[in-house]
């Protein structure tokens, strides 16, 4: 079964859609915990709407992921991890914002008329202001820490993939992987660019409302087209241009930062392997 995931403060989040867990590095030793897991079996099997449903799957699951790894990680210092989280949702607030309304008002600026070129034009000031956005907070120590912890989750599933999820497998492995949701970024400006070429709509107003009513379908399109290039070698090359932007996102971990994320991988088999029993 295909394993996900994230970095979360001090730690690595694992899923395999059915169950998560989060291993955390606290003062105390490493933690490891279950997470729930929002269900829709129904519609997680309904191509194009199976998409929307996956996305908040994650969003949920990783918020309460950052949410837990910050209590565990700071258990005295509260006050800290909830402005760390705080800041961390301020900084969401402004890449969505920006990475939605700031492109769109750039490009309408440059006075183009053709509406392909225009949502060319704002699919790379998009891609530009996500690079540079990747860029700049990399260079925060507490970011850095937290993108060693997403190379550290990659080099796992990498391990957990080749059939022996070892510290001297994981060790061989690179940090980046294709499945990662940085991918899923790049895919989505593209899908974004073609759909977005299509709106009739004419005034400022009426399409920067249908980018933002279109989000649910491009997250559709997108997600369906990375299940295809898992699936079909010649769709591979969609997925290329991803991993180069997850070198943004990702730094070679430590080896006490693959233990956390091999905690998290060996409590999530555990957890595999007890309700195949039942």
């Amino acid at each position: 079964m295909p394993l996900g995931g994230q970095a979360v403060i001090e730690g690595v989040l694992l899923t395999d859609g059915q169950r998560a867990t989060v291993a955390v590095q606290t003062p105390k030793g490493i933690v490891v915990e279950p997470l729930a897991v929002p269900r829709f079996p129904r519609l997680e099997r309904i191509p194009f709407l199976r998409g929307p449903v996956k996305l908040y799957q994650l969003l949920s699951l990783g918020w309460a992921a950052l949410e837990r790894s910050a209590a565990l990680a700071f258990p005295e210092e509260r006050s800290s991890s909830w402005d760390f989280l705080l800041a961390l949702g301020l900084a969401l607030l402004v890449l969505l914002g920006g990475f939605i309304a700031l492109p769109f008002f750039l490009a309408t600026r440059t006075g183009l008329e053709n509406r392909v070129l225009l949502n060319l034009v704002e699919g790379g000031i998009r891609l530009a202001f996500f690079a540079l956005y990747l860029w700049g907070i990399s260079f925060i120590p507490d970011v850095r820490r937290l993108f060693q912890y997403h190379g550290a989750e990659h080099k796992v599933v990498h391990a957990y993939e080749g059939g022996e999820p070892s510290l001297e497998e994981a060790l061989k492995h690179s940090p980046l992987h294709a499945r990662c949701g940085t991918n899923f970024v790049f895919l989505f400006i593209a899908v974004a660019v073609l759909l977005f070429s299509v709106i009739p709509a004419q005034s400022f107003w009426a399409r920067l409302l249908a980018r933002v009513g279109l989000i649910p379908a491009v997250a559709s399109l997108t997600y369906e087209l990375l299940q295809l290039g898992a699936q079909r070698r010649w769709l591979v090359p969609l997925l290329w241009p991803g991993l180069f932007f997850q070198r943004l996102t990702t730094r070679e971990p430590e080896p006490a930062q693959l233990e956390v994320a091999l905690a998290a991988l060996r409590q999530l088999l555990a957890a595999q392997s007890s309700s195949t029993t039942e």
